[in-house]
């Protein structure tokens, strides 16, 4: 008996690239996971710190180097005018609109806070959202043209 013959075998070839709206969809889960772990260390009473990388020049020898520094992380979510912690989903510099002419959820502790954010990026990576994170990349591509 072969080893191979335990495992199912398909006949796919792996895509070249991506579709945009897949890359759009990571982008908008990556940005949830920082949210989500934001929120969950202000529970903690821990910080939370992503790190990326920055290119600076050496004053002294002129050469260019990568450093690792932290990266800022803005919170999505705001006190409402009720007292209530609402928040609101970002694509870039845009507010996403969940539902027609509602773009924050209202939610009262920072736990349903958290539960909100899972439960936003599930729908993100189910491709829920698609069709507002596709308006939103339009708006944001169009700002960018002369």
């Amino acid at each position: 008996m072969s080893t191979l013959s335990n495992l199912k075998l398909v006949a796919v070839k792996k895509p070249r690239n991506m579709p945009a709206i897949v890359i759009r969809r990571n982008k908008l889960a990556t940005k949830l996971w920082e949210q989500i772990n934001l929120a969950q260390s202000q529970l903690d009473g821990k910080p939370f710190v992503v790190m990326k990388y920055r290119s600076i020049k050496d004053g002294e020898t002129g050469l260019r180097k990568q450093v690792e520094v932290p990266k800022r992380i803005k919170p999505w979510w705001f006190q409402s005018e009720t007292g209530k912690v609402c928040v609101a989903v970002k694509y870039g510099s845009w507010t996403i609109e969940l539902a027609k002419g509602k773009p924050s959820v209202e939610v009262s502790s920072g736990e349903e806070l958290v539960k909100a954010l899972t439960a936003i990026k599930a729908a993100v990576e189910a491709g829920e959202l698609d069709a507002q994170i596709e308006t939103a990349s339009a708006s944001l591509r169009s700002g960018f043209r002369r």
